[in-house]
This record gives structure tokens, sequence and C-alpha cells, in this order.
């Protein structure tokens, strides 16, 4: 197990509303290795949202097993699934979800203030180097509204990077950006993932799809399709060919 960080067996989740099942999950078996890039697709109620919540231990499954970097989570309580979201999964949302006239520095120290290892000491100094691996360095001390929609994103980034997660969970991580921003995020998550993290980003955009080397499809609460991207895009690439097409309109 030593380098696989997912691994699900026969993941099942049924929503139960008075007389009513809803099925979102009806077996999943996934496994991730360390150091993969995946990228999770499907249509809306397909259960990809079900399963990335699932992965991310923010809900339970009805049945079925989940280790996550080693760790049985099936069972665990509510604080101990904390726990595991707060050491193990670094999260990074669509709408970046930064605390409003709170620092870049203050946003990405958050979660070290709620790991009760004693693990992390010197959190500002762990929440710059993290601010300045996704290269804001120099924007320490903005707050949200003065960052663009990019740089937002990149402090929500450098947040999920803070605790040394084994995972990244990225939902949907560009819905919010313009093409040329959603593609530089693209190149961040590359080369953070070429630096060895793991990341599981969930979207609808085959073309985003395309910078992961793996992508896995679910369709009605199952896996349909798992395999490696062929003919995989460099997202840093891409921003060339973005800056040339720039200055060709210019």
């Amino acid at each position: 197990m030593g380098d696989v960080v997912i691994q699900t067996s026969h993941l099942v989740k049924t929503y139960v509303t008075g007389t009513n099942e809803v099925h979102a999950l009806r077996g999943i078996d996934l496994q991730v290795g360390r150091g993969e890039f995946v990228a999770v697709m499907g249509a809306s109620g397909s259960g990809k949202s079900t399963l990335m919540n699932l992965l991310g231990c923010l809900d339970t499954p009805t049945d079925g097993s989940y280790q996550l970097d080693g760790v049985s989570v099936e069972g665990l309580d509510r604080n101990a699934l904390a726990a595991i979201r707060n050491q193990k999964i670094g999260f990074v949302f669509q709408g970046f979800n930064l605390l409003a006239r709170t620092t870049a520095i203050e946003n990405v120290e958050l979660p070290l203030l709620y790991d009760r290892t004693g693990r992390k000491r010197d959190t500002k100094a762990l929440a710059i180097a993290a601010l300045e691996r996704v290269g804001l360095g120099s924007r320490l001390e903005h707050q949200p509204s003065e960052l663009s929609g990019g740089q937002q994103q990149r402090v929500a980034i450098a947040r999920a990077l803070v605790t040394e997660p084994a995972i990244i969970l990225a939902d949907e991580p560009t819905g919010n950006l313009d093409t040329r921003t959603s593609v530089e995020v693209m190149a961040l998550f590359q080369e953070l993932n070429q630096q060895g993290i793991t990341i599981v980003m969930v979207t609808h955009e085959p073309d985003l799809a395309a910078y992961a080397s793996r992508i896995v499809e679910v369709r009605d609460g199952r896996i349909r399709r798992d395999e490696p991207v062929k003919n995989r895009r460099s997202a840093a690439e891409d921003l060339k060919d973005l800056g040339d097409e720039e200055e060709e309109v210019a």
C-alpha cells in the first residue's frame, strides 16, 4: 500500500428521502497511486460529486471500504474524519473559499491552526513558503479583494499545499476563471504534479482533463471509463501559444 494513496472497494452511497432511495454510487473500485494526476469526469447527476465528497472525507459511504494513504476511513467518527481531512487532504474549490478582509498569509495559515498534532510550529514561515511556491511571494499581505481571480486560486492552492497533504482534491478549480487564467492554474498543477504531488480533479471540460495523466469517467454511479490520457497537453506550451496569439491580435 506504500505507493497507493486512494484505494476504494465497492464504494456505495445511497441517499434516503422519505420512501425514496437515490443510488448515487453503485460500487466504485478506484485506485490512485502516489504522484498521479487524475481527472474525474461525468455529467450532472453522474455521481462524481458524491465520489469526491467521499474521497474528501466530507461524507461517509453506505457500504464498501476506503483507504486514504493507508488509513481505513469508513467507520471513523466526525472528529477523526476532521483530523484526516486536515492532515491528509488539501482542498481547492471553484469559488476559492478565501476569508475576506484577511491577508494571503492568514488564509494559507488557517489549516495549520487546526492541526492538533503539533507537527507545524512556525505557521507563518510555512504559509510564506507555500505562497512562494505558487508564485505569490510578492502578494503576502494582500487581501482577496486586492487579488485577481487567478491569484486568489493560487492562494487557495497554497492553502491546500501548506499541510503537506497526501492528495490535493480540486473541484472544478477553474470554473470561475477565464481561458488564459485556467491554463495558468493547470500549468501550476502540472508543475506541482511533476514534483510528486498527487492530484485528483473534478472537471466537466475535456480540454482541462487533457492536462491530467489519467481520466476516470463516472456515469450512473459507476466508473465507465478509466484510462491514461493520450496526447497529454502541456499547459506551459499552451500558455506560450496563447501569448503568441495575443501578440498577433495586438
